[in-house]
């Protein structure tokens, strides 16, 4: 399975961005899939996920109300809507595929992970 995420930038605070994650290769409808994010310094930490068999859909606290993530059957995408952005959402963005298909926040349970695309939020 191969990730490829796109969308990143740079943006003022409480502006918005859309990440999105092109899956080809091996997929699978009962996959888990994944946005994580990495800050300088920082360890990678889960931000949201959906099962794509059902689209359920779960989020990191400090995130929820503010993005949203969706996924097109058809296009094999995972979408990442971020709005009102806040500099602490500075980081590497990752796509993350979980061949389980249970929700998960760690890492180490995603196989496939995408090359990362680079947020910038500044104040």
């Amino acid at each position: 399975v191969q990730l490829v995420e796109s969308g990143g930038g740079l943006v003022q605070a409480g502006g918005s961005l859309r990440l999105s994650c092109a899956a080809s290769g091996r997929t699978s409808s009962s996959y888990f899939m994944g946005w994580f994010r990495q800050a300088p310094g920082e360890e990678r930490e889960f931000v949201a996920g959906i099962r794509w068999s059902d689209s359920r859909t779960y989020y990191k606290d400090s995130v929820k109300g503010r993005f949203t993530i969706s996924r097109d059957n058809a296009k094999n995408t995972v979408y990442l809507q971020m709005n009102s952005l806040k500099p602490e959402d500075t980081a590497v963005y990752y796509c993350a595929a979980n061949p389980s298909g249970y929700y998960s926040s760690r890492y180490a349970d995603y196989v496939h992970w995408g090359q990362g695309t680079q947020v910038t939020v500044s104040s």
